[in-house]
């Protein structure tokens, strides 16, 4: 099969002839339809994950059709539509039978502990803990989109932050996680600000549902604003991102008894942040971590956007080849484009 597959990390990736997956006992190959290009692929590519074996194959959000199924599986067949959550899980361990599948002990994360979707062909082990059935009015692309992004914020929007009607939420990054919140939390009737220092992402953030926009190009004092327009701080505030200043400001806008919650991810040099200790101790603030979301759970969100409350293919900017992937992998961390990458033909 062709495949993109880099030999070291920040290395020039290249098109590859590799070997054809097959299925363990436990897991179906799947031939990927489309493959979402994220920004923790970068992080992956520039050494930051422990997990990543050289040679690897990146891609972890995708969507396409079973073509083959290991002897153990019952539930699934050749020719089922299906996606994935991007860490996929055991479903025997103390997290699993907890109900905490997205921080399963015994994980797998196709792309980074195996190899992932930036190819013809992917393997998944495991398959009726973790496949999730694509409905026929859903597209592929659309489906791909959801298996990262769009699913971690919407765990991080409805599971962590339980936000309701009538709340403030700050979204601090108006990539693919931060538009993914913006919708979810319009579509549970938050008032939402949106904050970015893109023009076009922030005009995007206001389409799909944000109540306000803060340029924080301009905006001397991000914090300031967002306090100002929420009347006093916001109850959920999301750091979409992952950089010490947006999450430091996604903290310290928060009211008394508010919730951070860090989707975006800190690795390499941002790790270990500051974070505004005071603020947390004298205003009761919480503060959640959000990494994926359970296969299970897709079934909520899937029903949200069948009723039309949210579309996420709005978020999808551009639909490329995997050839240009190998120019666009080493470019993500300069932020380029609105919406998300999404590779469509291999």
């Amino acid at each position: 099969m062709k495949a993109l597959l880099y030999e070291a990390f920040q290395t020039d990736p290249k098109i590859s002839q590799v070997q054809d997956p097959t299925p363990s006992p436990d897991g179906v190959v799947i031939e990927v339809k489309a493959t979402g290009l994220c920004r923790s692929d970068w992080h992956g590519w520039m050494g930051h994950d422990d997990d990543i074996v050289l040679p690897h194959v990146p891609g972890h959000e995708f969507a396409g059709i079973i073509t083959a199924v290991g002897k153990g599986v019952k539930n699934w067949k050749i020719g089922d539509r299906v996606t994935v959550p991007f860490i996929c899980a055991c479903g025997k361990c103390p997290e699993c039978a907890s109900g905490n599948q997205q921080v399963c002990d015994n994980q797998f994360q196709p792309g980074f502990t195996h190899w992932g979707s930036f190819a013809q062909y992917v393997a998944i082990q495991r398959a009726e803990v973790n496949l999730v059935t694509v409905p026929e009015q859903i597209s592929m692309e659309t489906a791909a989109s959801l298996g990262c992004r769009f699913a971690t914020s919407f765990r991080a929007v409805v599971d962590q932050g339980k936000i309701s009607g009538g709340q403030w939420v700050a979204v601090h990054g108006c990539g693919g996680v931060g538009l993914s919140a913006i919708m979810i939390a319009n579509a549970l009737g938050a008032q939402v600000i949106a904050i970015d220092i893109d023009q076009e992402k922030l005009k995007l953030a206001k389409e799909i549902g944000a109540s306000f926009t803060i340029d924080a190009s301009k905006v001397v004092k991000v914090v300031t604003a967002v306090r100002e327009l929420s009347k006093g701080g916001v109850h959920v505030s999301i750091d979409a991102l992952g950089s010490p200043e947006t999450c430091f400001n996604s903290i310290e806008n928060l009211r008394k008894r508010g919730k951070h919650i860090q989707v975006g991810l800190m690795l390499g040099d941002h790790k270990h942040t500051r974070i505004p200790m005071n603020q947390v101790i004298s205003k009761e603030l919480e503060i959640y971590g959000s990494h994926g979301m359970q296969a299970y759970r897709y079934n909520d969100m899937l029903q949200m956007i069948l009723s039309g409350k949210m579309n996420p293919e709005l978020l999808i900017g551009s639909r490329i080849s995997l050839e240009k992937a190998l120019f666009a992998l080493p470019e993500m961390n300069k932020f380029k484009g609105t919406g998300i990458s999404m590779i469509t033909s291999f």
